[in-house]
């Protein structure tokens, strides 16, 4: 007795079941930024930009402009300047500004205007405000994020030190929290991310909404 021969293969899509679609690629993440704090903020969560494009475009406050508005509305501009061009990648940018009251404080030009901004947010509370805008094509989504920060009052002989270290450079407000300028500040209500210059729990949020996968498998602190 013979067995009977073993069915022939079918094609896909034959009499058969259909053949599982391909798995949609994962967009191409572009940060619209050249801060080398948000790089290594989205390294701990285990996301590696596929380009990095800094935004190229004016940052001057409108007339009588507030903080809030303001972080929001230049991180939707970077992210509209970068995507231009670009329609199916995904393309996130911010914008965190310091805020003492209403007067915002940007990053300080020189040692002088470092002096003056921390000599202002000494001995009180401010904020820090970031925007965040992710856009692929025609869609976008948006966030603004907001954490108190509160300085100790500080001596001349500090502020002098800390100026001489140099830290102040690039930095809104004049001082890095991830830094120096820790020994400042005892304490803040909201996300330390946020002050460092992106907020991690809403940017993972944003990206995986959008498509895109987060591993949580960066560099162990």
């Amino acid at each position: 007795m013979t067995a009977d021969p073993a069915p022939a293969p079918q094609a896909p899509g034959a009499d058969g079941p259909a053949a599982d679609p391909a798995p949609r690629a994962a967009p191409r993440l572009v940060l619209g930024s050249a801060s080398p704090r948000r790089l290594a903020l989205l390294a701990s969560i285990g996301i590696v930009p596929d380009a990095v494009i800094p935004a190229d475009i004016d940052e001057t406050p409108r007339k009588d402009e507030e903080p809030r508005p303001y972080a929001l509305r230049l991180a939707r501009e970077k992210a509209k300047a970068v995507a231009e061009g670009r329609p199916e990648d995904l393309v996130l940018a911010a914008d965190t500004v310091v805020a003492a009251g209403r007067r915002i404080l940007g990053k300080p030009a020189d040692a002088a205007e470092a002096h003056r901004f921390l000599s202002l947010l000494s001995g009180r509370r401010h904020r820090v405000i970031t925007g965040v805008a992710l856009r692929r094509g025609g869609r976008e989504w948006t966030r603004r994020v907001e954490t108190q920060v509160r300085f100790k009052r500080l001596s001349d002989a500090e502020i002098s030190a800390y100026l001489r270290s140099g830290e102040w450079r690039g930095k809104a407000g004049g001082y890095a929290i991830q830094g120096i300028g820790a020994g400042f500040i005892p304490a803040i209500n909201g996300s330390y991310t946020n002050v460092v210059g992106l907020p991690l729990v809403e940017v993972a949020n944003l990206l995986q909404g959008a498509g895109l996968h987060v591993s949580w498998e960066g560099p162990p602190a």
